[in-house]
Parts: C-alpha cells; structure tokens; sequence
C-alpha cells in the first residue's frame, strides 16, 4: 500500500463503521438507567428482577453466539455487504424493542440487537486489516478500540439524557434512526459506477473481493433497479406489525374499528386477530418476495447460500456452546451466586455441543473456522490473552461500583457507577495512545505494559479501605487501571490480524471478541467463588447480634459495619484475583505475541496515512 494510505473513500467508510460500533457499544450499557422502566412496561416489578434477566442475557447471547456466522459470512461475501446487514438487523431490533408489549417481544429485539450489534466488530476489525498493512493498522485499531470503549461511557449518559426528556421506548426509536441513516450512508458511499478495490498491501494477499467496498457496479441508476413491490411490502408489513405491537388505544377501544383487533379465542394473543393474521400473510409475502424474485429489495436465496457456505452445522453448535454459557453465568447475580440455578445444565449442554463442534470443524471441508487459521502462536496467543484480558476486566465493571456502593454511596447504584465513570474514561484514552505505540514497539510489550498498570492498579485496590474513594489518589488508582486496560486493546488485536490469513480475519476477529466476552463470564464466576469464601472465612468470626447491639436488637450500626467489613474482605479478594488474571495475560502476551510483525521498521509521522 502507498504511504498515502487508502483511499479517502475507503477511510470514510471506517469512519462510518466505527461510528457505528460506537453506537452499538453504547447500547449495550444503556439499560442501566432504563431496566426497570421496561420493566414496568412489560408487567414486571422491581422486585422481578430475576424475571427480567432475559432482557439482559437475551442481548448478550445475541452479541455473542452469532459471531462467528457473521465473521465467516463476512470473509466469504465481503466486508461491506455485512456491515450494511448487521446495521439494518441492529435498526428492526431497535424497532421490535421499541414496541414491545410484553417480556417475549422485548427479549426478541434485544436479541436481534445484539445480533446486529455485535456484528460490527468483528467486521470493522478485517475491514481495518483489508485497508492497512500490518505494520500500519495500530492507530486505526486503537481508534476502533477507544470508540467501542467510548461507548460504555456515552451509553448511560445518553440513556439518562433520553431519560428526561421522554420514555424508555425514545431511546430504541433513536437507535432505529441512527442505524438506518448509518446503513443509507454506508450504501450510499460504496454505490458507484466503476468498481472499487480495496489497495493491497506490500504483502502477498488473496484477492480481494470487490463487495467489500462496493455493493453494486451497475449502470443503471439506484432507483431504476429499486424493487418498489418488494418496498411496499416491507412498509405494509411493518405498519401492521406496529399495529399489533402497539395496539393504538383509540382504534382498539372504538366501536367501529376496534374489531380486527379482537383475538378471535376471545382471550388469546393479539396475533389470533385479524390485523395479527394479515400481518403474518403480509410477512409471509414478502418473505416470498425476497427469495423468488429475478431483483428483490433483499437477495435473500443469495444470503442463505453465503450462510450454507460459512458451515452452518459448524454455526449451530458453536452457537449452542456459547449460549449454554452465556445463559450459565449472565442470569446469576454477580453478589451472591456463580452461576444461575441452572447453570450446570447449561454448562453440560455447553460441554457436549463444544464437543460436537470440534469433531465436526475436524472433518468438516469447509469448516467455521478454516483448517489451519490458528495455527501460528500469535493468532491462538491473542485469543489467549483476550480471555484473561476480559477475565480481569470485568472484575472493575461489576466490582469497583459494589465497593463505592458499600463505601461512599449509601446503596446508591447512580452514585456508584459516577466512580466507575473514572476508571471507564481512561480507557479509551489508553487504547488510542496502545495504537499509536503498537507502530513502534512489538505488541507483546505495549500489552504486557498495559496489564503491568491494571496489575499494579488492582493491587492498589485490594489495600482500599472505608476512606479510600473519598482520597484523590483512589482516582489515580481507577484511571492508571483504565488506561492499562485501553494499552492492551490494540495490540492484541493486531497481533491476530498480522498472524492470520485475509481470508479469514472476519471468523477469527469474531472469535477474538467471543474470547473476551467468555472470559468476562467465566471470570466473574470463578471471581465471585473467590471473594464469597473470603466472606464466609471472615464471617465466622463475626459476633452474633445479640454480642455486639444494645438492648436485644438484632441490627445496629456496629454490626452492620462489622458485615460491610467481611464485604470489603471479599471485594479485596476479587481485586487480588483480577490482579492475577491480568498478570497472566501479560505474560502470555509478551510470550505469544514473539514474532508478530505489528509495527514500522522505520517509522514515520504519517500515522494515520492521510
């Protein structure tokens, strides 16, 4: 590639992707604000907690399970085509989450957002690794990696933004916005007249597929080749959907309108009416549309073969491995349990359908994930790394507010997320500044450097007492750990995409993430096994009530901090812990990560190539 760098087409079009991975980033924390108002909006209350798990897990096991489809179908059809798809899945997500009536629908958009969502990482990391050669891609992936950061920040601020001005539902109807203006824009930039390739890099490459940047080469003009039919049914479909979902209380309460709406059992769901009938004709029609038409307004025989051709056996049973393990740990509460009530049998589930997977991607010969894309240490190291990376991590997300909870905000839960607000704006810092150190040091050092930080930084935060969060070196402390954490994004991401094939950087830049995803899981569960026996350890020397209050009470400010006390215990543990998979990561960083070609043997100022 010249030092030009690409084209300022292409850069435009990783603008808009991050953007969008942004966006969907930030949509994954925006239910801390707005839970138990969609809580209420579906009959539950605040004490369902539990009950409303799904809403939460439903989205992770969207984010996650479907990865490794998405990466694989990116390789095989290009970058942009799925980049523009994940968008509009994220967008009638957004739409279904929205106008949800009841748990059932609300946990259906979730899903699908997480589909789509999660779709874009994977997707911009190879399109990063497509426009950049490897001793050039640092900066770009930083800046990939500070905006999915940016977005746990951005996320509940922008939720308690909406939150003022208007309903929980405002900020799914923004969501839609946003993501169909962002997949316009996308489709807008790649329609041209002439095909666009994609530069190579100075390094032997398969040839790239011109779908990654353009989506159509015709000649004729857009609207000229739009499938209106196929418009219209789309538009009819999803205004009686809406109808359905929403069930406007002036036409179900009149006299002379309301009777389509009207279950025909008499006390059945709303789809055993007649406006619910018309909408699944009207859904089946288009369905029939987009697979039987010469042009339809989505080629969906074409996305289907693409789908066969990823292994879509090999897909299923990830698929069932990761969201046997996702529903074993996202539905526990991180405070008391390690895993839900049933997570054993989700984890047994899990166990055969993993195995069931690695026989099959064995023989299979078109595998999931292609013979031999692991092969070299770097490329299976990040993998490594990134679950030790995700193990520690998640310790400061769900940990450092329990400690400021008990300490400093009287229960507060808004009071305790400000703290964490310190540690989550240093980490987009840290992964631009990762970026930029990447193109002139190897990757395992700027790793190993970052998690040295959140080693150092955990340490620090296992010494914190009832005072620490009110000193200013607590902030020091929160902020050092962020930015360890932000160094490390980059070169682990790197490292993966200079040691691995173009061909199949989607698949296993989606791996990368799962990785991450499955190590938060799983380290929040071997996490909170840790700090619960430090609990009970110092729970036992605890004196009973009756030993410590006056007068017979069986509660009082002595003993209560007496309790808090033995909760700090287990806190300090958790930190120590986390301390410890960081230090780990590390090492298999500086280790793994030997010979992985991610910086300029002869740096130059042009970091960015523009």
């Amino acid at each position: 590639m010249p030092e030009t760098g690409p084209p300022r087409a292409a850069r435009l079009l990783l603008g808009l992707a991050a953007v969008a991975v942004a966006f969907a980033a930030a949509d994954t924390y925006v239910v801390v604000l707005s839970l138990p108002d969609m809580m209420g909006s579906v009959g539950l209350s605040v004490d369902e907690l539990q009950r409303a798990a799904p809403i939460v897990s439903g989205f992770l096991l969207g984010y996650v399970a479907m990865l490794p489809l998405i990466g694989r179908i990116a390789d095989l059809r290009g970058r942009t085509p799925v980049l523009v798809a994940a968008l509009v899945v994220f967008a009638f997500g957004s739409l279904v989450t929205a106008a949800a009536y009841d748990l059932g629908s609300l946990v259906t958009g979730r899903f699908l957002q997480g589909v789509g969502g999660g779709g874009l990482v994977p997707v911009t990391l190879a399109l990063v690794a497509d426009l950049y050669p490897a001793n050039r891609r640092g900066v770009p992936l930083g800046v990939v990696g500070a905006v999915q950061e940016l977005g746990s920040v951005i996320g509940p601020l922008y939720g308690a933004v909406v939150l003022s001005f208007g309903t929980w539902r405002d900020i799914f109807w923004i969501n839609l916005t946003v993501g169909l203006v962002l997949a316009a824009a996308i489709t807008a930039l790649t329609q041209t007249r002439t095909p666009t390739r994609i530069p190579d890099s100075p390094r032997p490459k398969a040839p790239v597929d011109p779908g990654q940047v353009v989506l159509s080469t015709s000649d004729y003009p857009f609207w000229r080749r739009l499938d209106y039919l196929g418009l219209a049914l789309l538009a009819l479909t999803l205004t009686a959907m809406l109808l359905v979902m929403r069930q406007p209380r002036g036409l179900v309460t009149s006299v002379s309108l309301g009777g389509p709406f009207v279950p025909f059992s008499g006390g059945g769901s709303i789809w055993f009416s007649q406006v619910g009938v018309v909408t699944v004709v009207l859904a089946i029609a288009l369905l029939a549309r987009m697979l039987l038409a010469k042009h339809p307004l989505v080629d969906l025989s074409d996305w289907w073969r693409s789908v066969r051709e990823a292994d879509l056996v090999g897909a299923a049973l990830l698929s069932v491995a990761l969201g046997g393990i996702i529903l074993a740990f996202a539905t526990a509460n991180p405070e008391v349990q390690v895993f839900s009530p049933a997570g054993p049998y989700y984890l047994g589930l899990a166990a055969v359908a993993a195995v069931l997977f690695g026989l099959h991607n064995r023989r299979s010969a078109a595998p999931l994930v292609p013979h031999g894309a692991f092969s070299q240490r770097p490329a299976w190291g990040a993998v490594l790394v990134s679950f030790f990376v995700g193990a520690s991590l998640i310790a400061a997300l769900v940990d450092i507010p329990i400690f400021a909870r008990i300490t400093i905000a009287d229960g507060s839960q808004i009071k305790a997320a400000l703290v964490l607000v310190e540690f989550l704006v240093a980490l987009p810092i840290g992964a631009l500044v990762g970026g930029l150190l990447t193109r002139r040091m190897r990757a395992g050092v700027v790793a190993a450097s970052g998690m040295l930080l959140a080693v150092v930084g955990f340490w620090l935060m296992a010494r914190w007492g009832f005072e620490s969060l009110h000193d200013l070196s607590s902030s020091a402390t929160l902020a050092m750990t962020g930015l360890g954490f932000g160094l490390a994004l980059a070169p682990v991401n790197a490292a993966l995409l200079a040691s691995t094939d173009d061909s199949v950087h989607g698949v296993t830049s989606a791996l990368l993430v799962v990785s991450r995803m499955v190590g938060m899981l799983v380290g929040i569960s071997a996490l909170t096994t840790i700090g619960l026996r430090r609990y009970y350890a110092v729970q036992v020397g605890i004196p009973s009530p009756n030993d410590v209050c006056s007068n017979g009470k069986t509660r009082c400010a002595a003993y209560t901090r007496l309790i808090e006390a033995a909760g700090i215990e287990q806190l300090h543990a958790i930190f120590l812990g986390a301390a410890i998979c960081a230090c780990v990561a590390g090492i298999a960083a500086l280790f793994c990560f030997r010979g992985a070609r991610t910086q300029d043997v002869a740096p130059d100022r042009a970091l960015l190539g523009v």
